[in-house]
């Protein structure tokens, strides 16, 4: 069980704009607004009795929920996709395999760019409408640590905002060198840890709408290689993509209280919209997401 108290993101967003301060990227003007600030959060009676007990959600109950609506517009895909497309824009047509393919959102740009698509996936639900977007592409039930796919079969292996869900790297890396062929290519993205330790964890209700999350795991950018380099993948390109400004300016009219705390759904990004001025100072620059390039070793 998550215990979701807006204040405590609340507080924790004034934290890190405090810390940026205290290094001196702002100054003593902010710093007394910030500290005003988190007086209005602790007095503001709205959030006294907001908070909400959220479950823990294994990632295939959780895509089956989120299935029906995966492919509507998401502001994590406008950030992977030109960088994915332009890696795999460089490198020779030939099979590929989205890993964790869900609904078929790469597997459908690599069908169009002429590679022979294999999908693989933990959630029956996604697979379904895989298939149906990529006709022509082969598409399995099966675990990123156990993948029902020949050693050496693939060229290249695309995994997007999918190992963020796993515990462990290292067998899915392993996994992902045995099918490779010697000199395949292998395309991570992902949610970057920051955001992870922001609260960038995937919503989903129940069938009797209680509140859930996917299971969802911290991954250092030490841990990718760690995980990788072992097993004979080689950095070719990391980029860590920023997050894209979108706190709203404060209101005009602004008063002793915060404004509402939203719906929960749009947690913790309608919080964020509550202290404004904090949440920009915050992720100033952070990135949102890592995009990894690796090569297999040739011998």
């Amino acid at each position: 069980m998550i215990y979701e108290d807006p204040r405590a993101y609340l507080l924790g967003l004034e934290g890190l704009a405090l810390l940026r301060a205290f290094t001196g990227e702002f100054d003593r003007d902010f710093v007394e607004a910030r500290i005003a600030e988190i007086r209005k959060v602790l007095a503001d009676e709205a959030l006294v009795n907001a908070a909400v007990e959220v479950d823990r959600v294994d990632t295939v109950t959780g895509y089956r929920l989120w299935s029906a609506t995966y492919d509507q517009p998401n502001s994590s895909f406008d950030i992977d996709e030109p960088l994915v497309k332009q890696i795999v824009d460089s490198l020779p047509v030939g099979v590929a395999l989205d890993a964790a393919c869900g609904t078929g959102r790469y597997a459908e740009i690599l069908a169009g760019r002429g590679h022979r698509v294999i999908g693989v996936d933990s959630s029956p639900d996604m697979l379904a409408r895989a298939r149906a977007k990529v006709p022509q592409g082969e598409f399995l039930l099966g675990d990123l640590t156990e993948l029902p796919v020949a050693d050496a079969e693939v060229d290249l292996v695309v995994c997007a905002l999918a190992l963020t869900h796993v515990p462990a790297l290292e067998p899915v890396m392993a996994e992902f060198a045995r099918v490779l062929c010697p000199g395949g290519h292998l395309v991570i993205a992902d949610m970057h840890p920051e955001r992870v330790a922001q609260g960038a964890i995937p919503p989903v209700r129940s069938a009797d709408g209680r509140p859930g999350r996917l299971s969802t795991h911290r991954h250092l950018i030490g841990d990718y290689l760690r995980a990788a380099l072992p097993v004979g993948l080689q950095v070719r390109r990391c980029e860590e993509p920023p997050l894209p400004a979108r706190a709203r300016p404060v209101p005009a009219d602004r008063t002793d209280t915060l404004g509402t705390v939203g719906p929960w759904e749009l947690w913790p990004w309608c919080l964020a919209d509550m202290v404004p001025e904090a949440t920009r100072a915050a992720n100033a620059g952070a990135p949102a997401q890592v995009i990894w390039h690796f090569q297999l070793d040739a011998s």
